[in-house]
């Protein structure tokens, strides 16, 4: 909140993860965010504080970690992100997909780590589902429990308000090389004529992109 009242800061990047991040909800001034003209970044359990600005605020936040520009793909996160502190925002935030179900979605983008996202299912932090694109990703996680994070999201009725969802990577479940798809599990919980994308440049993958959560977003 300090950050947040310090007309000297232009954006918040936060780099923390793990979890935790749901227990600051309560000490944070919605209203002295709703009338800042910062940004907040960060990800993966950093979710459900992005989250909960958009549904207390409308304000939108960005899904990155800008401990990317350090990793392994240190370089080209850096030269994204000069481009993006230019004036290109496509070099850092547009990202290729591709459709598994439908060619087509637009909405105002949710979501994030699919896990952490739940955290807030509940509570008055939980985003307005209708019409939105659900963005969701995952670092951790095997069959078992992918599988009851997508009935989880099934069974509160996600799937059925959504306008689409986009697939963004599922790190561990990837490396491990499983029969079925994170699409496959996917396709037990929604209808075949829901729009689904997947792309595997937003996640926790050191080459991830960024995306805004909170703004609108046109697949096709």
């Amino acid at each position: 909140m300090r950050f947040y009242e310090d007309d000297s800061i232009e954006a918040i990047y936060d780099i923390s993860g793990g979890d935790l991040a749901n227990g600051v909800l309560k000490y944070l001034d919605f209203d002295v965010i709703a009338n800042s003209g910062k940004r907040f970044w960060g990800y993966s359990d950093l979710t459900t504080v992005i989250n909960a600005i958009y549904t207390m605020t409308g304000k939108s936040s960005v899904l990155y970690q800008v401990k990317n520009m350090v990793y392994s793909e240190a370089d080209v996160q850096r030269k994204r992100f000069e481009d993006y502190l230019s004036g290109n925002r496509a070099s850092l935030f547009d990202f290729n997909y591709e459709f598994l179900q439908s060619n087509h979605m637009e909405g105002i983008v949710i979501g994030g780590n699919i896990r952490c996202l739940l955290k807030l299912a509940g509570t008055k932090y939980w985003p307005d589902m209708n019409g939105k694109i659900l963005l969701i990703e995952s670092l951790g996680g095997e069959s078992g429990q992918i599988a009851t994070l997508f009935t989880q999201l099934e069974q509160i009725g996600v799937f059925d308000q959504v306008s689409g969802v986009l697939l963004g990577t599922f790190t561990n479940y990837e490396k491990a090389d499983f029969e079925l798809s994170v699409y496959d599990l996917l396709k037990m919980h929604v209808s075949s004529s829901l729009p689904v994308a997947t792309t595997t440049e937003i996640g926790h993958g050191h080459d991830s992109k960024a995306i805004v959560v909170g703004e609108k977003l046109e697949l096709s």
